[in-house]
Formats: C-alpha cells, sequence, structure tokens
C-alpha cells in the first residue's frame, strides 16, 4: 500500500502518467496498473482518465491528502530506526530561494561538520515552489521568506533580516554615495529577478510605495545572470545585501543602501509541521537555531 501511495503522490505532483512514471524510475503500465490497485483497494475512482491524464477525482484529492500524511509517517519512521542504528546518513534535499544560497551554504557546511556520513541535495527555486515541493514530500526543507506570503503548516527558524541594496559598478556616477532612496532608482537601467521570484515582488512593492514602477531592462532567475550584466553591461541591480557580499569580493562593484526605508523582510529556514519531526529534520531545525543565535 505504501508504494502505491508514493507513486498516486508523484502522479498528482506530475500531472502526467509517463513523467510520473520516469520520476519513479519504472514503465508507465507499472504505474497504471498501481493505480488502478489502488482503486480496488479502496473502492473508488481517484485519476480522471481519458486519452491522457485528467486531474484527480474529488476522492482523489481527499486521498491524496492522507497519502502524504501516510507517506511521510512511514518515512519517518524508517528514518527514526536508521537514526538509531547507524546516525544520520542519507541526502538531505533542500529547497532555496536564489538569494539565500549563500546561506544555505554556510547552513549545510554547519551540518556537515555534525554528520558527515550526510550527503545534500540543494536547488534554486521560487518561494512558492518551495511549499508544493514540501508538501509533495520531493524536499525535506526550505529556505524561503517567512513575513511576506502565506506559507501554511509549517515550522520555521528565522534566519536573518534581509536588508536590500543597489549594487553599480564601481566607476557608476552613483558609487560615492553612501546610501539611495528607493524614490532615487526610477531613471536607472535595472536588471531583476522574474516576476515569479518572491524577492522581485517585495522589490516592486517598495519601488511603487515610492512611486517607481519596476520596469527592468533585463529579467532573470539567476543572481549571477544579474551581476554579469551589472559588471558588463554598465546596468544596476538591487539585491539582499547577503546574496550581494560574496560578489562585492570579486569584483569591481559598489552596494549602496537602498533607504527611505531601510526595508528588511524575515528569511529562514522551513520544514514540514510534523510530530514528531523525522531525526533528520529535527537535527536541522537544531542546527538552523545555534546559527541564527550565532
Amino acid at each position: 500500500m505504501i508504494d502505491k501511495l508514493e507513486m498516486f503522490i508523484a502522479l498528482a505532483q506530475a500531472r502526467h502518467f509517463g513523467r510520473a512514471a520516469e520520476s519513479l524510475g519504472i514503465t508507465q503500465p507499472t504505474l497504471s496498473a498501481a493505480i488502478k490497485q489502488l482503486e480496488g483497494e479502496l473502492g473508488t475512482m481517484l485519476v480522471l482518465r481519458g486519452s491522457r491524464y485528467g486531474g484527480l477525482t474529488p476522492e482523489g484529492e481527499r486521498v491524496l491528502d492522507w497519502a502524504r500524511r501516510i507517506v511521510g509517517d512511514a518515512r519517518t519512521m524508517k528514518d527514526e530506526i536508521r537514526a538509531a542504528r547507524d546516525g544520520l546518513t542519507g541526502t538531505l534535499r533542500l529547497a532555496v530561494i536564489p538569494t539565500a544560497l549563500t546561506t544555505a551554504s554556510e547552513l549545510t557546511t554547519r551540518f556537515a561538520r555534525a554528520h558527515p556520513n550526510l550527503r545534500f541535495s540543494v536547488l534554486s527555486t521560487t518561494s512558492i515552489d518551495i511549499l508544493h515541493q514540501l508538501e509533495d514530500l520531493t524536499v525535506d526543507a526550505g529556505i524561503s521568506y517567512l513575513d511576506n506570503e502565506p506559507l501554511g503548516r509549517v515550522v520555521t527558524v528565522p534566519l536573518y533580516a534581509e536588508r536590500y541594496v543597489l549594487v553599480i559598478p564601481d566607476d557608476h556616477a552613483l558609487a560615492a554615495r553612501t546610501d539611495i532612496g528607493w524614490a532615487g532608482l526610477a531613471d536607472l537601467p535595472l536588471c531583476l529577478l522574474t516576476p515569479d521570484m518572491q524577492n522581485r515582488r517585495i522589490i516592486a512593492g517598495h519601488l511603487a510605495a515610492a512611486g517607481v514602477t519596476a520596469q527592468p531592462a533585463l529579467e532573470t532567475n539567476s543572481t549571477i545572470v544579474l551581476i554579469s550584466h551589472v559588471l558588463r553591461g554598465g546596468w544596476a541591480t538591487i539585491l539582499p545585501e547577503r546574496a550581494a557580499e560574496i560578489f562585492l569580493d570579486t569584483g569591481p562593484l559598489t552596494a549602496l543602501p537602498i533607504v527611505d526605508p531601510d526595508a528588511r523582510h524575515s528569511v529562514g529556514l522551513i520544514a514540514p509541521w510534523r510530530e514528531p519531526h523525522t531525526p533528520l529534520i529535527a537535527a536541522l531545525l537544531q542546527e538552523a537555531r545555534r546559527m541564527s543565535a550565532d
């Protein structure tokens, strides 16, 4: 039953029998047969079928919620038994907003020192996708914003307060200033993260409050692409101070604090709400709290 529920979760996530089967490393007929067997055991249709996947039935939506809980509990049980026997092993899967990747590296480095048998997978994605991946059990935890958009039923550990800087070349006309207001960004050729990124939505909100419409000359989902264009094209970008620091050490760049207001937003670790947590997540939350205190 657990295996079939895991297949059902994968199908609901992929919304396509072929892609779900590929993600599971099985054939499509094997997946289809398992879903039909699950429907037979539960006595109800879970998936709408035609020439292709047609979504979940109302009963399928309810079963999906139970499947996530049951599979999550089963994984917790297995992890607890393995941790009691071998210590923390396996792979910690983290999903992280692009502007918090340097913080993720600090957390994983600290965690690896304490638990050397662990491996890590760190993926950069949007705050919305992080919540979806936590719900679908495809990642173990995330690092994202805590105070700007609804998070749902999760446990959080604040790590730092994000504040914003204007990143420009050293020879830019504004480089001699000590700070700049949001209203002063109106005429700059900006490159920004794409609108699906919460960082972009936060920045657009602060610009709008200052009477500035965010109309970037370039949009990307990569902070490296932003910095590359600032270095080579003479453009400017807005980044969180922590995200900018790593680039300031390697290129002729200046970062001006953006004030009026000096906006700050909380970023932290997010994990699924569960009692008890898996040993892996319990230890990660503890490490995150130590890191925040430090």
